[in-house]
């Protein structure tokens, strides 16, 4: 299995056309687990991290990884259809106005130097024009943030506000450990680079698994191998923004929801 999926990705890097094709992996979930979080910020490369608000670890990985050149992104707890758990920060659709933006911003608070948001779960909330406006007006009153629809509903229309507050936002394309066995797992790799190859850029988003981490450590140190280069959220946003404004259009494409959701 492995000896096929290297000859996939080596095809895939053979594509490169003139611009070497981007990839950007956020790893969510980063502050409720002391030994998963330490283990993910060990990782090589150019990772974003997302971080849950209020958690143990929250405020010290995010000062690690800021410290370590990392980007960090805030994990905004967002109502789900099914009901699950919110955890510390969560935001939903019986919250007033206020109270919803006065989480937001105790959350931001609560992460230092995030420098955007991508929502947990999600797949109920995300579907809400209203509260939504809500979400993308207080990220443009802060200032300096980038959105990220981690596309837990089909029916999301998170990007979609997002940009029309004139926000830097984009979707991700692949869930990497939706099943958490490391063959999986590879498999979803090898479609974030083949995604990356055909369009130019591809956003992936993963979780401090066992299984996530170890695949991680044995493909990030390959990547040029396969000709993509590791970029932060941030950086990745603005090229597809730059690259081409079609791209750009259809990053806001349906992709398939989370399994979590």
């Amino acid at each position: 299995m492995r000896r096929a999926l290297t000859a996939l990705l080596l095809a895939c890097a053979a594509l490169t056309a003139q611009a070497q094709p981007l990839i950007s992996i956020i790893i969510d979930d980063i502050g409720d687990r002391y030994d998963y979080g330490r283990r993910a910020l060990e990782l090589p490369g150019a990772l974003t991290y997302s971080i849950l608000p209020h958690t143990p670890y929250a405020a010290h990985f995010a000062r690690l990884a800021h410290q370590r050149g990392r980007e960090v992104m805030l994990h905004l707890p967002m109502q789900a259809e099914a009901g699950n758990r919110l955890g510390p920060g969560g935001v939903t659709l019986d919250m007033t106005e206020q109270a919803f933006r006065d989480t937001v911003r105790a959350n931001l608070a609560a992460v230092p130097y995030a420098r955007g948001i991508n929502n947990h779960m999600g797949s109920l909330l995300t579907r809400h024009p209203g509260h939504m406006d809500w979400l993308m007006s207080e990220m443009r009153a802060q200032g300096g943030l980038f959105f990220v629809d981690s596309v837990t509903t089909v029916r999301t229309v998170a990007a979609h506000v997002a940009l029309e507050h004139g926000l830097p936002s984009t979707r991700r394309d692949v869930f990497l450990d939706s099943a958490t066995d490391p063959d999986s797992i590879r498999r979803q790799f090898a479609r974030l680079l083949a995604v990356a190859h055909q369009h130019g850029t591809a956003l992936a988003i993963g979780h401090p698994y066992p299984g996530t981490l170890q695949v991680l450590a044995e493909m990030l140190p390959q990547l040029d191998m396969y000709g993509v280069r590791l970029v932060p959220v941030s950086q990745l946003i603005a090229t597809r923004q730059e690259r081409s404004p079609q791209l750009w259009r259809a990053s806001l494409s349906p992709s398939p929801p989370a399994a979590k959701n």
